[in-house]
């Protein structure tokens, strides 16, 4: 019997969507354009459109605005996520998901808020939040790929795991092309995230022949994803 579920989201869940987008994209505009610490809390409303009181019904501060720039991209790969084969382990799944997101641009967000509070350790926790609420949304896709049976101990090593390899990523990423938010430079971002998942999955064991482990992060060394994890 078909689902009488309507899967779709309604007007007003669409339009409280557009909000919240509304008022990220506005914390970004005001951070690139004016830098930290030179903006507040009624500056991003005002460029949202919205008051101040609707701001803090959306976040709770400045960073958390700021830090929600990342949702899209992760949006985005858990649906990738949520298409791969049950019976597929996580990190391949995880592998596969970003594998997919081809446009290098679907990361640009992201980067650019991590290029933009390296040199202003101020707004550090708006990454920290960037990447907590990551990991919160990759323990719920694990949890409901594997059932509400699985260990939580499990899904939370497993959730820091991708995450502490995201960081690794973006830290190299922006060691070899600073603030570059050039296509071609998005694009090694993106590889750099595949080939974290790669070597998460292969124990980072390095490729057959190499016997300097560290030579297995180099991109072009994509270890097939064999462990069950």
């Amino acid at each position: 019997m078909p689902s009488t579920t309507d899967p779709s989201p309604s007007r007003r869940e669409l339009n409280k969507a557009a909000t919240r987008n509304s008022i990220a994209t506005a914390a970004l505009e005001l951070l690139r354009t004016k830098g930290a610490g030179n903006f507040t809390v009624e500056d991003i409303a005002a460029s949202a459109g919205v008051s101040r009181r609707t701001f803090f019904n959306y976040f709770p501060s400045l960073e958390a605005a700021l830090a929600s720039v990342a949702d899209g991209f992760m949006d985005h790969a858990l649906e990738q996520f949520r298409l791969r084969p049950a019976d597929e382990s996580i990190l391949e799944s995880a592998q596969a998901a970003l594998m997919a997101l081809a446009d290098p641009m679907s990361v640009a967000p992201m980067a650019e808020l991590f290029s933009l509070t390296q040199d202003n350790r101020s707004l550090a926790r708006s990454e920290l939040e960037a990447w907590e609420h990551c990991t919160e949304q990759i323990i719920d896709a694990a949890r409901n790929r594997l059932g509400t049976g699985v260990s939580e101990l499990y899904l939370h090593a497993l959730a820091g795991s991708v995450i502490s390899c995201g960081k690794a990523a973006m830290n190299v990423w922006f060691a070899q092309r600073g603030p570059d938010l050039s296509a071609g430079s998005l694009a090694v971002l993106r590889q750099h995230l595949i080939d974290a998942m790669g070597l998460l999955g292969a124990g980072f064991a390095p490729p057959s022949g190499v016997n300097n482990p560290a030579a297995a992060a180099a991109p072009s060394s994509v270890p097939t994803t064999t462990d069950r994890f």
